[in-house]
């Protein structure tokens, strides 16, 4: 039987919370529920999460404060702010620490389900699980440090370089889409943003030129492709 996906829900209102809780549960989801952003946090700290929806407005720690502490645990596993705010500028703030959603109240339940399963196609349906250490070819990449190792040399990656590159390794010999990068990593897929990711892609081809099996290609008007050695390779 098919594991089901869990969700960390953190919502201080109670009666909203439980009803929340017990609508995800009746879609399938498993839910653990969460009054404050402390109790969130211990909670993913000792858990391994899906989806965390949080609520911005929460007691001992906002949700903001609670993304940021995710994010450093954990760069890839959706964030979905949950909030009575809807003010540009407290959104802004939210996809600047890395939310991939935000929905404001009131809102619908089936709306809810469609944000959440919107969010779990892009990350190809797939149960997320943080990966920390990749081997590309001869080389050995720890996203938790972001270092590039190969042999005695050691690259220090920039947090933007460290992000890209976790990417292209979960989708190692696949195509990755120009556009999933661009909101997954700078938010918005504008055309500053695709300079400087094409920019980004150049940099980690220097760092990896090192081992020359090893190499980044241009899908044309698609995306880009990490090629590694001895993996079996997938069709476009």
């Amino acid at each position: 039987m098919e594991e089901k996906l869990k969700i960390l829900l953190c919502e201080d209102d109670e009666n909203l919370g439980m009803l929340l809780r017990e609508y995800l549960q009746a879609k399938g989801y498993d839910t653990d529920l969460f009054p404050d952003g402390e109790s969130g946090l211990a909670a993913f700290q000792a858990n391994q999460y899906d989806v965390c929806i949080l609520d911005v407005m929460m007691p001992k720690k906002d949700g903001f404060t609670l993304a940021s502490d995710i994010r450093n645990i954990n760069t890839i596993v959706p964030i979905m702010f949950l909030t009575a705010k809807n003010l540009k500028e407290d959104i802004l703030s939210g996809f600047k620490i890395g939310a991939d959603d935000y929905i404001t109240k009131p809102f619908s339940m089936e709306e809810l389900t469609f944000r959440i399963e919107a969010i779990l196609r892009r990350v190809r349906g797939k149960k997320i699980k943080e990966i920390n250490v990749y081997n590309i070819g001869n080389f050995v990449f720890d996203t938790r440090k972001q270092v590039l190792s190969i042999g005695n040399k050691q690259t220090k990656l920039t947090t933007k370089e460290s992000e890209l590159l976790s990417l292209l390794c979960s989708h190692k010999n696949e195509m990755l889409q120009r556009d999933y990068a661009l909101k997954t990593i700078w938010v918005d897929d504008n055309y500053f943003n695709a300079r400087s990711m094409d920019v980004y892609i150049t940099k980690l081809r220097k760092h990896l030129k090192d081992d020359p099996t090893v190499e980044i290609i241009n899908i044309h008007g698609k995306g880009y492709k990490l090629i590694v050695p001895g993996e079996e390779e997938s069709a476009e």
